[in-house]
Formats: C-alpha cells, sequence, structure tokens
C-alpha cells in the first residue's frame, strides 16, 4: 500500500522511448515539472503527449519539446510556445488539437473505463468534418490531416463521437498526498491533473507535502489513491519553486 518511490529518476525509471503520457498542468498551474525533468534527465525520446498544453516559459513539457523528445502532442492550446508553433508548422511534431471541454472529458472517459462518448463541440466544423492538419510537411502542405467523425442525432441534436483517452503514463502535482496516493490539489492547480491521473495506466504523482494515511479527511481527497501507483515527496525547494507566467498587479 505503502506508494511513495525515493526518488523522480526512479518513479520514471521504466518510462520508455515511444511511451504516451498524460500530464496534468495548465500554463504554468499545477505542472509536473519535477518529474519532467526526471524524463529529460533519462533521455527518454518519441514520447506522446497528451495535455492542455506543451509547456510554457520554457518549462514543463516545453523542457521535452526543445530537446525534441516529443513527436506527437494531444492538445487544445499552443499559446504563446514559439518553439511548439515553429515544430508544427515544420513538420516535426504532430498535433492533434481538440475543443478543452472534450480534452477533459476524453481523459475522463478513458479512466472511467467508458471507450467513446457522444457530445455537440465540434459539429459542423473539422472537429467532426476531418481536415485538420495532424502534421504538416515543413513546405505548407498538409502530409496528415484528421479522420471524420461519427455524427449522431439525439432528439433532434447532432453530436460528434469522441473516444476516451488512455495513456501509457500519467504524470501530475498535487498540493498533498498521503502513502496510498490520495491527492489534494490546490485550488486552480487542480485543473486537468485528476483527469489525467485518471488516463494513465501507471500514475506518478509528485506532492509538495507528504502526510501519512488517515491525515487527509476522506470528504477531502480530490483523487482516490486507486488511480496512482507512484508518489513523490518534493523538497521544500521543489515545492516553493513556481513562476507566474502572466503578473497583473493594481494601481
Amino acid at each position: 500500500m505503502d506508494k511513495v518511490v525515493a526518488t523522480a529518476l526512479e518513479a520514471v525509471a521504466d518510462v520508455p522511448d515511444g511511451a504516451s503520457l498524460a500530464v496534468g498542468g495548465f500554463g504554468l498551474s499545477g505542472v509536473p515539472n519535477v518529474l519532467v525533468q526526471a524524463l529529460y534527465e533519462r533521455g527518454v525520446s518519441a514520447l506522446s503527449v497528451v495535455s492542455n498544453n506543451c509547456g510554457a516559459m520554457e518549462s514543463g513539457l516545453a523542457v521535452l519539446l526543445a530537446a525534441g523528445r516529443i513527436s506527437r502532442v494531444t492538445g487544445s492550446y499552443i499559446g504563446g510556445n514559439k518553439e511548439f508553433a515553429r515544430q508544427y508548422l515544420a513538420g516535426e511534431v504532430e498535433l492533434e488539437m481538440i475543443p478543452q471541454g472534450t480534452l477533459a472529458e476524453r481523459l475522463r472517459a478513458g479512466g472511467a473505463g467508458i471507450p467513446a462518448f457522444y457530445t455537440p463541440a465540434g459539429v459542423g466544423t473539422q472537429v467532426a468534418e476531418g481536415g485538420l492538419p495532424w502534421r504538416y510537411d515543413g513546405e505548407g502542405g498538409v502530409a496528415l490531416a484528421s479522420p471524420p467523425k461519427e455524427v449522431r442525432e439525439f432528439d433532434g441534436t447532432p453530436y460528434v463521437l469522441e473516444r476516451g483517452i488512455r495513456t501509457d503514463f500519467a504524470l501530475v502535482r498535487a498540493a498533498r498526498g498521503d502513502r496510498h496516493g490520495n491527492l489534494v490539489f490546490n485550488k486552480s492547480a487542480r485543473n486537468f491533473n485528476p483527469l489525467a491521473a485518471m488516463a494513465g495506466r501507471i500514475t506518478v504523482a509528485e506532492v509538495e507535502e507528504l502526510v501519512e494515511p488517515g491525515e487527509i479527511d476522506p470528504d477531502a481527497v480530490h483523487l482516490p489513491g486507486v488511480f496512482v501507483q507512484r508518489v513523490v515527496a518534493l523538497t521544500p525547494e521543489q515545492a516553493a519553486d513556481k513562476q507566474i507566467e502572466q503578473r497583473t498587479v493594481s494601481r
């Protein structure tokens, strides 16, 4: 029952080249930076990543992306990541861009054992009709485009069929966690973390505060330990290392 692993490197030691990863975080909030850095140090490559965005401000997944370690991204937002945009347009990385709510539900569905579901998001667009550029050829042409998806009417309203997502591994970050893998996330840092954790066949959580079983009120648990296989306790320095992507101050 004790799922604590001594180091981040040990926790990701069996992630192979070509593995698929669900990674929590939104911008710079709730990103498992220590686990991502451990993957970078191991030299793992050809990764297929499922995450809202692919890192920001040269942190998180941007570290792996800049090193050419990511071959495919399923996400919702490129944002200000210029290297991500460059690699995508140059044909160096494949990108499946999907609506943000659909991404969240595809991860949740995969973790809940639901193979597919219908949603109105994307009906009447290339999301449903196909043709979205997944990979460019480096010369401005499309080398690989998205296929059309099944559309079906329910009570007169069309819905598009979306597949649940399951990945080989998942990397998440939590504010608190116990040795059984029960996790608590801090406010907006919860974001995609519980959903990514559910989708991974092997889920690794880095926690800012490790506590003993029973110290977290069951009603306060955001993600039950059944979804988590490994827990890494961060040092105080690692837990406090948090950047601010957009700083807004009043006069």
